[in-house]
């Protein structure tokens, strides 16, 4: 039994069926990429992981227990983080300032904004902001403007601060887009460094066939919302199904 599964999952928006009887497991400390061309419903299904859709049938469940019907900040705490599409950091912050943040609310259970000048005095939320921007390779940037960061290094932010809340599943929605080939390069190689060096699971959505097979343990596709193949990466490339999926062609 997996980390994350999802079962019989279905949604409809109107009369488009997004989801349709959606069966997903995600193994432990695994990378599981959700791949599909677009319309495909990788998205929405993203979205009702992390309590932003309820589906209309089926059920999620992450190590046991039911993320329908709770709060996205009910989820974080559950053990899922999420790296959005776009990067989700405070631009008018520097970047230690924009990791102090989670690192605080991991310990306190909510941030205020106005606290940000009070964390700079509290000897833990510095030593644990500073050895993640290590970690990260991001200590030299430390006093930088996080608007004034390349796309790959606010990339690299997000994801530093996503881990600070020590998540047991990290989601990503196609973290590569937007990035020139080395930022690309520069994020795959600090994913696989994560996959190694910490217990983490990490589900992935991406377009970039680049990125999924030099991550993913395992890829599920989807088409028009319903899972057509889930195998290993040596097995997607030349299957008939994903074939038709892609290029249109005769299974």
């Amino acid at each position: 039994m997996g980390i994350l599964e999802v079962k019989n999952v279905g949604k409809r928006f109107g009369g488009l069926q997004a989801l349709n009887d959606v069966n997903l497991s995600v193994a432990e400390n695994t990378c599981h990429a959700i791949i599909g061309p677009n319309g495909a419903g990788k998205s929405t299904l993203l979205n009702v992981f992390v309590g932003k859709l309820i589906p209309d049938t089926g059920s999620v469940m992450f190590d046991g227990q039911s993320v329908l019907g709770r709060k996205p900040f009910e989820i974080n705490q559950m053990g899922i983080s999420r790296v959005f599409q776009t990067p989700e950091i405070f631009s008018d912050l520097t970047v230690m300032e924009n990791m102090m943040i989670p690192v605080f609310a991991k310990r306190d259970g909510a941030f205020r904004m106005h606290a940000i000048e009070g964390m700079m005095s509290e000897k833990d939320i510095v030593e644990k902001a500073e050895a993640m921007l290590e970690d990260m390779g991001l200590a030299d940037k430390r006093g930088m403007q996080a608007s004034s960061m390349s796309r790959g290094d606010k990339r690299r932010l997000e994801i530093a601060m996503c881990l600070s809340q020590e998540p047991r599943l990290l989601l990503l929605d196609e973290p590569t887009a937007g990035m020139a080939r080395a930022d690309t390069n520069n994020t795959i190689d600090l994913l696989k460094q994560i996959k190694e060096e910490r217990d983490i699971t990490i589900a992935i959505i991406e377009h970039d066939m680049h990125v999924v097979f030099s991550l993913a343990d395992r890829i599920t596709v989807l088409a028009q919302g319903t899972p057509l193949v889930e195998d290993h990466p040596e097995n997607i490339k030349g299957h008939p199904k994903v074939r038709e999926a892609y290029l249109g062609e005769a299974a």
